[in-house]
């Protein structure tokens, strides 16, 4: 992923100033200018990063700090702040609540991904426990209703549209109506795109948008365009009051990271992006775990969110225990496997995780299709229980390969594959020996009492380093909202 790069690169420019032994002009600049030439790269436009440059600046005037001020905390947080300014438009988007029926317009060009997306969308609402309902109302492309029909049959989701009528505007409010009727909490409405921004498309994205009075209208836009989504999407707030954007594809395009600049500078709040072509490769964009991510700082309440969406209540202390310990055996590999699509490409998850650039996430497990997971189960099952629990790598020679090959009916090539893919995951775990796991009875006062204290004797050492000790972690719980989002860590709060 191109915006993994970025963040790579930023990581390092910050590493680099963090391992000089003086803070000076030179290295501030240097750092700067690292960053300044990653954002660039990026396609994030030059004025904005220019401006970025000097706001960071003024902020940090080295001959004025003092000689207790931690200059690289203060230089960290200036570029963390800089950086939120930057892709924050400053305004939330409709909430859609439960219970309540909703109706959601999506509109776009056509090849932005706008049906897959969605899909996408119901998908991540019906896990969260909403009713979804998709509406085709695209009648000017061949074959749309079909792939939204295949789309919402794969993931269980209710819909509606027609072979026959070509009133994209009666089958909109025939579908809203029906699913009103049906309960529905999130009727999710998609409209017909064009191949460049006609006046007819414009004028039909009205008339849907009059009959069936969406309570937000999202456009879906595709990251490849770059600097020039400023354009599109000031063109699409003019027609039809767009209230939120998804931008896609921003698992292969360099210009991502301008399209998200460009978009924030229309004061349009972005509030998903697509990162693959799979039901599960979105992520909600919210632009301070956003940041935090990607200058390696994680983003821990996000994380803990996972675990708390698919391990059920009684096994998320066993599974936080073994965080804890560092040690990862092909069983707990297969336990992990059946929660890998429930909670999204690996590589999203650990890149939550302070300490850990997205750059360097293992590239197997972000494209880790279903077959490929299957695979490697039907593997393992053909293991011993010795095998599954052992950590010793010597314990998995070739001839015991061989042995398990000829049980699970697969090739040697994939047995040895999926050895592969168990030391690089075993790599990643390893990362979080020491974490330290509240005993029962503990949680409830933590997320109560959670604070910079608390979480220090939580965070393994070296995570707690990555941070910047203890300053560090204060200023991250502050960024990243304090109390209600590290009390949601615990399963606390409000959520």
């Amino acid at each position: 992923m191109v915006l993994a790069e970025l963040g790579g690169s930023i990581s390092r420019a910050l590493q680099q100033m963090s391992n000089a032994t003086i803070i000076d002009e030179k290295v501030l600049n240097d750092c700067l200018n690292e960053i300044t030439r990653a954002l660039l790269q990026s396609d994030v436009q030059f004025k904005l990063v220019r401006d970025m440059q000097t706001n960071i600046k003024k902020i940090v005037n080295l001959d004025e700090l003092a000689a207790g001020h931690n200059k690289r905390r203060i230089i960290q947080q200036a570029i963390f702040n800089e950086l939120c300014k930057m892709l924050d438009p400053g305004k939330p988007s409709f909430t859609p609540k439960k219970s309540k029926p909703s109706v959601v317009m999506f509109v776009g060009l056509q090849g932005s991904g706008k049906t897959t997306t969605c899909t996408k969308y119901a998908y991540y609402h019906q896990k969260k426990g909403w009713k979804p309902a998709l509406v085709c109302a695209d009648t000017f492309r061949a074959g749309a209703f079909d792939q939204l029909k295949q789309n919402a049959t794969k993931a269980k989701i209710p819909f509606y549209g027609s072979y026959m009528e070509s009133d994209p505007v009666k089958i909109a409010v025939e579908g809203v109506d029906r699913f009103k009727k049906e309960n529905c909490d999130l009727i999710i409405v998609d409209t017909s795109g064009r191949h460049k921004q006609e006046a007819a498309l414009f004028e039909e994205m009205r008339q849907v948008a009059e009959a069936t009075k969406p309570d937000l209208v999202i456009f879906v836009m595709d990251s490849s365009i770059g600097q020039a989504a400023f354009d599109q999407a000031q063109a699409f707030k003019q027609s039809v009051a767009v209230g939120a954007v998804i931008v896609t594809k921003m698992d292969g395009h360099a210009k991502g990271g301008g399209a998200l600049s460009a978009v924030a500078a229309t004061k349009s709040p972005v509030i998903f992006i697509g990162t693959g072509e799979h039901m599960d490769e979105f992520e909600v964009f919210d632009v301070k775990p956003f940041v935090s991510r990607l200058l390696g700082m994680g983003d821990l309440s996000g994380f803990m969110d996972k675990i708390q969406e698919v391990v059920p209540m009684d096994q998320q202390p066993e599974l936080l225990q073994k965080l804890s310990e560092g040690t990862f055996t092909v069983r707990i590999m297969y336990e992990q496997f059946q929660n890998l699509l429930k909670m999204g490409p690996i590589n999203q998850v650990f890149s939550m995780l302070p300490g850990f650039s997205s750059e360097l996430m293992p590239k197997g497990g972000e494209k880790e299709s279903q077959a490929k997971i299957k695979r490697y189960m039907t593997i393992m099952d053909s293991m011993t229980n010795e095998e599954l629990d052992s950590t010793n790598p010597k314990l998995m020679n070739e001839s015991r390969m061989m042995r398990i090959a000829r049980g699970a009916g697969r090739q040697l090539r994939e047995v040895v594959e999926m050895f592969e893919e168990y030391k690089r995951l075993a790599k990643v775990w390893s990362k979080m020996k020491g974490l330290k796991i509240p005993k029962k009875g503990e949680m409830s006062a933590l997320s109560r009492n959670m604070n910079a204290q608390h979480m220090s004797k939580v965070l393994p050492p070296h995570m707690l380093k990555q941070i910047g000790g203890m300053g560090g972690l204060q200023n991250l719980m502050k960024q990243m909202g304090s109390n209600k989002d590290m009390m949601s860590m615990f399963g606390g709060g409000d959520k």
